[in-house]
């Protein structure tokens, strides 16, 4: 594969927080699910299962590790989007073998990335600079070790089926987890755009994703149409299966992240980024969450608790006893060394 840079020069942010480019509903959700009961037991116990080293070798000695020498078109891709979002240290970017189009970030101390063949097969070379910025947001942002959590919560989800409340308090710190994750892939698709500077490569990866490769076949008008007809879709019987269907996805479905990066992008705020208005990153330790994200959060978890009651409704009830079941669980795997092997991600 060959370099097939833009002639046009892209415009660098230097110092830039993740508050620019912040989805209101990434941070809304990640309040919500620090505030599930049980959560932070979870978080405290996972910390320590956690081992990155293992993570990267077990990708270092199965995957092929981009440079100079390997995908340096990818390498290129990495570095670029580090130097424009001002990230301090460029991400090792690995390639493993896998028809599922998806990449991810993964890891809590020194972060790195991993894209399947099947979405560099997928994309064209434009496409896959959107989507390697994408997750170079992830990791300037801050949710690469969240991801990893989910990751190592799967796992073990199967392993706890044999506690009476083990299985469904992982269940429900996982459902929100996921949740949260669809509002965080929003926030690193507005940093995907502003890395690549091509809205019509973000649009295009969006129909890639849902479609495959047949453009021609394919038109964004009609696609955005079909975005706002699933966004309006009927009465609370449609909001309640819309909700359903998507419990088992990572990812908003394309047809969502097509309008959202479409509305951001024609809405003001990326302009502004792009002359140099945003908030920098040494500015973050003064920054306060306002009370109108407070109230988001809380009107953001009320709804969602209710949208999903049949489940959620009694995952409530016993969500304190399922964590501390799982805390001790936790415990033993960290006395045995853990298994921190990563999983596929949907």
């Amino acid at each position: 594969m060959t370099s097939n840079t833009p002639d046009r020069a892209r415009t660098r942010f230097p110092g830039i927080s993740s508050r620019a480019y912040e989805h209101p509903a990434d941070r809304s959700a990640l309040v919500a699910l620090r505030s599930l009961t049980g959560f932070d037991v979870v978080l405290r116990r996972l910390s320590g299962l956690i081992n990155e080293r293992a993570i990267r070798l077990e990708f270092l000695g199965g995957s092929v590790r981009v440079g100079e020498d390997q995908f340096r078109n990818l390498y290129d891709m990495v570095r670029d989007a580090s130097y424009i979002l001002d990230l301090p240290e460029v991400p090792e970017l690995y390639v493993t073998q896998s028809p599922v189009p998806n990449a991810m970030a993964i890891g809590s101390d020194r972060p790195f990335i991993v894209i399947n063949t099947g979405l560099i097969e997928l994309l064209d070379e434009e496409e896959l600079r959107f989507v390697v910025a994408h997750e170079v947001g992830h990791i300037l942002s801050g949710h690469a070790v969240y991801q990893t959590m989910m990751m190592i919560l799967m796992r073990l989800g199967s392993r706890l089926a044999w506690l009476p409340l083990g299985n469904i308090g992982i269940a429900a710190i996982i459902m929100g987890l996921r949740e949260w994750f669809r509002k965080a892939e929003l926030t690193c698709d507005r940093a995907g755009l502003l890395a690549g500077q091509d809205l019509d490569a973000a649009k295009r990866t969006m129909m890639k994703l849902a479609g495959g490769t047949a453009l021609n076949e394919m038109s964004t008008e009609a696609f955005l149409a079909q975005a706002r007809e699933y966004d309006a879709a009927g009465d609370v019987r449609d909001g309640f299966l819309k909700l359903m269907n998507l419990l088992r996805h990572t990812h908003p479905y394309a047809v969502v992240r097509f309008a959202e990066i479409e509305k951001w992008a024609t809405g003001g705020e990326y302009e502004r980024i792009l002359a140099g208005d945003y908030p920098r990153r040494d500015q973050d330790a003064n920054a306060k969450v306002s009370d109108e994200v407070k109230d988001a959060a809380n009107s953001y978890r009320e709804s969602w608790q209710q949208s999903a009651d049949p489940f959620i409704g009694k995952v409530r009830d016993v969500a304190e006893g399922a964590a501390s079941a799982a805390s001790g669980v936790f415990d033993r795997f960290a006395r045995r060394g853990g298994d921190s092997g990563p999983t596929s991600s949907n």
